[in-house]
């Protein structure tokens, strides 16, 4: 493989509310790559915050094809990586989760491996822990996973309805995924792990059928949201916002972006959002994205 290669990776917005680490949503932020053999590592990285991306062999995106070279006991080639980023880091729209995508992908690439998106899909979940966000990363559109006992992530992805629209609202802060997992509790009674899966089934059939009376009540949550919202400001008041064409707010992976699910439309709900934001000392911008058809893909 001496000619380049151009990769692209989506973006991802997790959890949706009641789906904690297994309901994912492809959004069309891209990161990409091109790659391509080389005599010597050399990594460039260009577009958004890419002064926080390293730009040596501690860069992630190579950190993840050194780890499938590792797997399966092969010696990576050195490469020639051109990144352009367009994924926010640390606000809850699966920057790592689609750098680890894109370095397994580069990394089959690179030692030839016959990978499919399944295959892809197991070796992503693994590292990052969990699969929702990398599971869109694959499959694109919205995508309900979950992980095996032996680790074999299973997915399936389903079509986001014609008359839905979705934006994120980024606030000006970022927070580490560490720091929103370590304020949730080891354990949950049963009435809100019974809450939680009763809405998570509820929004996987609204989102399958394009039921509107689902919402706002398909988008509950009791596992991660009450207890991020000490983090996020004004994040209680937003899960509480209705309106006309709005279907509901969640909080974008582990925040602080929310994500905002509205009828075609109504792109006007998003300002409600910037507001109570605004209300609570943060400037926000908003990423109306849509939602991305594929995951990663070749240019």
């Amino acid at each position: 493989m001496n000619s380049a290669t151009t990769l692209r990776v989506s973006a991802s917005s997790a959890n949706l509310g009641p789906g904690f680490d297994s309901l994912g949503i492809a959004l069309q932020v891209y990161l990409t790559c091109r790659f391509s053999r080389s005599h010597r590592l050399n990594i460039q990285c260009t577009g958004r915050d890419a002064s926080f991306i390293p730009c040596d062999e501690q860069n992630l995106i190579w950190q993840t094809a050194l780890t499938v070279a590792s797997r399966v006991r092969r010696a990576l080639p050195a490469a020639d990586l051109q990144i352009v980023n367009e994924i926010p880091l640390g606000k809850g729209l699966g920057s790592s989760a689609a750098a680890i995508t894109a370095g397994v992908v580069i990394g089959a690439r690179l030692l030839n491996l016959d990978w499919k998106p399944a295959r892809i899909l197991d070796e992503a979940a693994r590292l990052e822990g969990h699969p929702d966000n990398v599971a869109a990363c694959v499959l694109g559109s919205v995508v309900a996973s979950a992980v095996e006992p032996g680790g074999i992530t299973r997915a399936v992805r389903l079509e986001m309805p014609a008359h839905f629209r979705i934006a994120v609202v980024v606030p000006n802060f970022t927070l580490p995924t560490r720091e929103a997992r370590a304020v949730l509790p080891d354990t949950y009674s049963r009435a809100d792990a019974t809450f939680n899966i009763q809405r998570t089934a509820l929004l996987t059939a609204a989102l399958a059928t394009g039921d509107v009376s689902a919402f706002p009540a398909a988008l509950d949550d009791r596992l991660h949201q009450p207890f991020r919202s000490q983090l996020v400001p004004g994040l209680a008041e937003i899960l509480r916002l209705r309106a006309p064409g709005l279907l509901g707010c969640t909080l974008s992976g582990a925040g602080p972006g929310v994500l905002v699910f509205y009828q075609r439309g109504y792109e006007g709900v998003c300002d409600l959002v910037r507001q109570t934001f605004a209300m609570n000392g943060c400037t926000t911008e908003v990423i109306g994205s849509g939602v991305a058809p594929a995951g990663y893909e070749f240019l």
